[in-house]
């Protein structure tokens, strides 16, 4: 089955008993046993919910995992895949990482005795020093947020395999139809599905899934026993979103391609970060492992000032948190998404105040254009 088709054909996309082509939203807490212990393969919503579980066989079918998960946001996903864990343990992540995740280790997980080491994933030889004796995993997302950075993941995939790490993807930026880490050599992979999964800005999710089955026993015990799942309606909006996914992220990355131009070529503009561009780091990875480029652009207009009076000009960029909708979302990462990492790491990232993040929506191209380019004369 090929990747437009398993948008929609993929997983359990119907109801078997009446017909129905779209997963009824199972709005229910437990379940009538036929006897103690005689359930009919639910019992209580926290544990697996129909609606929740039809989502989460497609999420598997899509980045063609053994089987998927579903939680209340990508945090929460992030969390609980990090609950793998145990104290005294190292992880190994890439530096340019969403601020969230960067928060999340430094000031939530250190508190457990979790160590990290924030390295550059796209450097292999950075990758290896930094493993310890007690590292366990690695993690690493790519392209990265918000200078879209390429990792290879074969390669960390070999070197997770000659270290016994377990090697976890953020694959949020890609979606699984432009690439499937777990074909790569990735032994999990997470979704912030708020994103472009969704795509449509009214769901908060995390999607989770993994290789093997030894691997989802343990998270859905996780999943079970930290409680952190997502419930029937964002569920089933998520599901409603995937059968769209193919179109979106191909109209957005044709819009994208043409707006990277336009700035390319503008003279307020210092850098453009695509890894679409020949020139960026990281290209000719990103060509071999994924489908497509993508729908993200940074690009910096040289300081902090220049870049809030573009925020204040656009008109149809909303100036948002989050990314990955139909509609076209403009930010400040130094300010907005990346502002819980401290200024002297953004800093040596190369996160600067001029930084600008686009989430380039479906509309119409030219209009975009024009929009950017009123926003910066």
């Amino acid at each position: 089955m090929r990747s437009k088709t398993k948008m929609i054909h993929g997983g359990i996309t119907r109801d078997e008993q009446t017909g129905a082509v779209s997963v009824p939203i199972y709005q229910v807490s437990t379940y009538k046993q036929d006897g103690v212990g005689n359930f009919r393969g639910y019992e209580y919503s926290r544990t697996g919910n129909p609606t929740r579980h039809a989502l989460e066989t497609v999420i598997a079918d899509l980045e063609n995992g053994s089987r998927g998960f579903a939680f209340g946001s990508g945090m929460a996903a992030i969390s609980t895949v990090m609950m793998l864990l145990d104290a005294g343990d190292h992880v190994v992540l890439t530096d340019d990482v969403y601020g969230g995740s960067y928060r999340l280790m430094t000031k939530v997980l250190n508190r457990f005795n979790l160590d990290h080491t924030f390295v550059d994933t796209s450097n292999i030889a950075t990758v290896e020093h930094a493993i310890k004796p007690n590292t366990k995993a690695l993690y690493v997302e790519t392209p990265t947020n918000p200078l879209l950075k390429i990792t290879d993941i074969k390669k960390m995939s070999e070197i997770a395999q000659k270290h016994n790490l377990l090697l976890i993807v953020d694959n949020t930026f890609a979606t699984p139809y432009w690439q499937q880490p777990l074909d790569l050599g990735a032994d999990i992979v997470l979704h912030s599905a708020t994103k472009y999964i969704g795509g449509h800005s009214d769901v908060v999710a995390g999607l989770v899934a993994v290789k093997s089955d030894e691997l989802a026993d343990r998270i859905h015990f996780l999943q079970n026993s930290v409680g952190a799942v997502l419930g029937p309606q964002d569920s089933w909006l998520l599901m409603r979103g995937i059968k769209t996914l193919a179109l979106r992220m191909e109209a957005t990355e044709s819009n994208t391609q043409k707006i990277v131009e336009f700035l390319q070529g503008h003279e307020k503009v210092t850098t453009v970060f695509y890894p679409g561009l020949p020139a960026h780091p990281g290209h000719e990875i990103a060509k071999s492992q994924s489908g497509g480029f993508g729908g993200m652009i940074s690009f910096d207009v040289g300081s902090g000032e220049r870049a809030e009076e573009v925020l204040k000009r656009v008109n149809y960029f909303t100036l948002a948190e989050s990314l990955g909708a139909v509609e076209s979302l403009i930010s400040l990462p130094a300010k907005m998404t990346h502002a819980s990492i401290p200024a002297e790491r953004r800093a040596e990232l190369g996160i600067t105040d001029g930084l600008i993040r686009i989430s380039v929506g479906i509309e119409d191209s030219e209009d975009l254009i024009e929009d950017l380019a009123q926003a910066l004369r």
